[in-house]
């Protein structure tokens, strides 16, 4: 230890070490800010090596935790880069189109497309369960969030060749950024600029958003029933003179009849209309409420004396000496 009390200086960080702090801001952004968060940490790093080993670890990680779309580039579609349709870390499977899409996920564009392989693909008899659940789902999404995105998966069973065997679905609804006035109601209403792509955020309004739900529907073939299993996550980053973020979080169930692959897919849709939309009236219920509710409770009712101040008769006192006694706080 140094003499005269000065105590030891800070040890250096290790390149590992400043990787990891670099990784954990980039993955824990706010959707659609990991791109300006990226050029504060690699200004701050002072070094492309360090910065480039956290991008390579942290922007994977972000853009699947958002379930990033991104536009393939022969324009067919776009591709959801989630767990369901990961082939490996840059090839990602798109059910919709039966293509696979090459990533770059710091750029966070898509390079390349090719048709999927037929082991990558599921039986016709799942196909037909899985295509009709995504056409009926695609309609209630481009009708409730504009520039919303949704992908059906089949994550088991794929090979079940016709009726007497079980399989899962999953879907992946996502609504683009909202943009404007930071309100309740804007979490339905995504994507300002009506040439904004599918799920593009912007901050000029110094506000960002996202809509997100993921839904498992396990088909039970031998029980005549299918479970569903919904995660709704909501996050708003408001950053105007501050930094307010809201993380809101549902998780449910529900269940219906195992039917046709229409009747099916009308059913399970109803399913997740119904919750999503009781979920954001209860957001906008507590919103109308936070200013009575939890905004007054952010506050000290008693200052540190335990006293209340006598607001009524403050013409009264001599601000150094009639205070200070009022309020026991003297020397």
């Amino acid at each position: 230890m140094a003499d005269g009390g000065g105590g030891d200086e800070p040890e250096e960080l290790s390149d590992k070490q400043k990787a990891e702090i670099a990784k954990w801001f980039l993955a824990n952004a706010p959707a659609g800010e990991i791109q300006y968060v990226a050029k504060d940490v690699r200004s701050i790093l002072g070094d492309d090596k360090i910065y480039e080993m956290a991008a390579a670890e942290a922007f994977p990680l972000h853009n699947k935790a958002h379930l990033l779309a991104l536009e393939m580039p022969n324009r067919s579609g776009d591709v959801l880069i989630a767990t369901y349709g990961e082939l490996d870390k840059n090839n990602y499977f798109d059910p919709r189109t039966a293509q696979v899409a090459t990533v770059d996920h710091v750029k966070q564009v898509c390079t390349t497309v090719r048709p999927a392989n037929d082991d990558e693909l599921p039986s016709p008899y799942i196909e037909d369960f899985r295509s009709t659940l995504d056409a009926e789902l695609s309609k209630y999404v481009g009708e409730t969030y504009p520039k919303g995105v949704c992908a059906v998966y089949c994550i088991s069973g794929k090979d079940a060749e016709g009726p007497g065997a079980d399989f899962d679905l999953a879907s992946g609804v996502i609504s683009a950024s909202f943009v404007g006035s930071a309100n309740a109601s804007s979490l339905r209403f995504v994507g300002k600029d009506p040439d904004s792509g599918p799920h593009e955020f912007k901050g000029i309004n110094q506000n960002n958003g996202i809509w997100q739900s993921i839904w498992n529907i396990e088909f039970k073939d031998n029980m005549q029933f299918v479970e569903i299993k919904g995660k709704i996550q909501v996050g708003a980053h408001y950053f105007e003179e501050g930094n307010v973020q809201l993380d809101a979080k549902l998780e449910c169930k529900d269940s219906t009849i195992f039917q046709s692959p229409e009747d099916s897919a009308v059913s399970i849709t109803n399913i997740v209309r119904h919750h999503e939309t009781e979920y954001l009236a209860s957001l906008e219920a507590s919103y109308v409420n936070l200013p009575d509710t939890t905004f007054k409770d952010l506050r000290r009712k008693l200052p540190v004396t335990r006293t209340l101040f006598p607001w009524q008769n403050t013409m009264q006192f001599s601000l150094t000496r009639d205070i200070t006694k009022e309020m026991g706080i003297g020397k």
